[in-house]
């Protein structure tokens, strides 16, 4: 019987030690899929042939791997440019406040794709690493369009638009396209309330509440019942960064956020592991 090649991860192979490997696993297990499809001869896990049909195998791995690295440390490079040039731009405090610090590279979905590749290099620019999740698919077409009219120094603010862009690029059609694709392809999935109708319900309450001030609300479905915490911890330090910024007073009667609620709510539904 052939021999076959599941997902490999660092606790089992000595050559996934990158941090990055969980982040490309979708990548690395398409290139076994290919390996698995093309090894349908029968081959002896401990025989030579075997160490040979091995070896293009980990060849693969060990190229998407140093390719995430280097787009870590691409993208790293990138950020800090923005960073440095915000810091000497009279607009740049401005420019830092458009989105909260709280998204990392490391979360990116699908980080190996040409679509976060160009999000980096393009989105970082003007403010923040955006999440692709922070609108549902539907609602990105118009805002993104209104970002690449901005990066060209035009839009809503004149002469000043035109002046913060300096020095800006923006993405070619093309570009733009693929960049949208990804924004899209991992955008927030909405809830359906006809599935979930607790969402109308006391148990729904604080989730309802407190998620669809900044968006649709997720399915549960979206996360596991062990990540959907620190998501949760994530949107309220975004929620206290928007109040910071934007300089708002909590008002006396101003309802709380429930977390412990919420929490509740998403892991009793969460996606199983």
């Amino acid at each position: 019987m052939a021999q076959k090649w599941g997902h490999t991860s660092s606790a089992t192979n000595p050559l996934i030690g990158l941090e990055e490997a969980a982040r490309f696993a979708p990548e690395i297990d398409k290139a076994l899929q290919v390996v698995n499809e093309r090894g349908d001869h029968d081959v002896d896990p401990g025989s030579a042939e075997s160490s040979q049909y091995n070896f293009p195998m980990r060849s693969v791995i060990v190229v998407l791997l140093f390719a995430g690295s280097a787009f870590a440390q691409d993208s790293s490079q990138l950020i800090a440019q923005a960073k440095k040039r915000w810091s000497e731009s009279p607009h740049g405090p401005m420019l830092e406040r458009i989105l909260p610090p709280t998204f990392e590279l490391r979360r990116m979905p699908d980080p190996g794709s040409r679509g976060a590749r160009l999000l980096v290099q393009y989105c970082v620019q003007c403010h923040n690493l955006p999440n692709p999740a922070m609108h549902h698919a539907a609602k990105w077409p118009p805002i993104f369009e209104r970002m690449v009219v901005r990066m060209r120094g035009k839009g809503n603010m004149g002469e000043l638009m035109h002046e913060m862009m300096a020095g800006v690029q923006a993405p070619s059609e093309e570009e733009a396209g693929v960049l949208l694709a990804y924004l899209q392809r991992n955008a927030q999935k909405p809830i359906d309330p006809r599935k979930y109708p607790e969402i109308f319900a006391p148990e729904g309450q604080a989730f309802k509440l407190a998620c669809e001030q900044c968006h649709v609300l997720p399915d549960p479905m979206r996360h596991t019942a062990a990540e959907w915490p620190a998501v949760v911890a994530r949107m309220e330090k975004n929620m206290e960064w928007m109040n910071r910024v934007v300089g708002n007073r909590h008002p006396p009667d101003e309802p709380q956020l429930r977390v412990d609620e919420i929490n509740a709510f998403l892991v009793k539904r969460a996606r199983k592991e």
